[in-house]
């Protein structure tokens, strides 16, 4: 699908001051239309699926980034301090959850986490501010299948010093990713199981 910028009108630009059940709607709606597909797909795992989930063309569209930067601003803790991601796919998502932080008063800087180190300079996995040891860090996911992705983020978060216990998604495919969180004593949080989408899919499709 090709995107068409568009210039947005008074009357559009209510997605600074919707609701946050307004903005939920419209974000599965996104999804829907540009992130979900069926078909038969080959996983990164090299596992079949009937579906495949891309979640760049939703959190990367202007829209899709604030609708998605304010309905995950709105599960963090009050106690949150900083978001963080495993590049890429949390890349756009933290980015989004910090301006919208910002815009709302309540700044909360974002760190992405790379997969390698850097191979020149400061040789870093982290990149982002430099926060101070023991901060309080939500790690940020756009798609949790078995949950090993995010799992990475936060083992080098926390070798950095940072406290992790908490992994939020946009998506849960419920292929054991909740499970193993609890089992590593993380607590998860996704704001779209599988089904529902599946379930709104359906009638975007007929």
């Amino acid at each position: 699908m090709t995107y068409q910028a568009e210039t947005l009108t008074q009357k559009e630009i209510w997605a600074t001051n919707a609701d946050l059940t307004t903005l939920r709607h419209k974000l599965l709606d996104l999804i829907c239309e540009q992130a979900y597909k069926e078909g038969d797909f080959v996983l990164s795992s090299g596992q079949h699926s009937t579906y495949y989930i891309n979640c760049k063309p939703v959190t990367l569209n202007p829209q899709g980034a604030l609708f998605t930067g304010r309905v995950l601003l709105s599960m963090l803790s009050k106690d949150t301090q900083a978001v963080a991601g495993l590049t890429l796919g949390a890349d756009p998502i933290v980015s989004a959850v910090s301006v919208v932080s910002a815009l709302s008063n309540t700044p909360i800087p974002a760190l992405i986490v790379r997969k390698e180190a850097k191979g020149h300079g400061t040789q870093a996995y982290i990149e982002g501010p430099t926060l101070p040891e023991g901060t309080k860090i939500v790690v940020l996911e756009d798609v949790v299948t078995t949950g090993q992705s995010a799992m990475k983020a936060v083992a080098r978060l926390r070798d950095a010093g940072y406290v992790v216990e908490e992994v939020i998604s946009l998506i849960d495919r419920k292929q054991g990713g909740a499970e193993f969180y609890e089992s590593v004593g993380l607590k998860f949080e996704a704001v779209f199981p599988i089904e529902e989408i599946q379930e709104r899919y359906k009638t975007h499709s007929n």
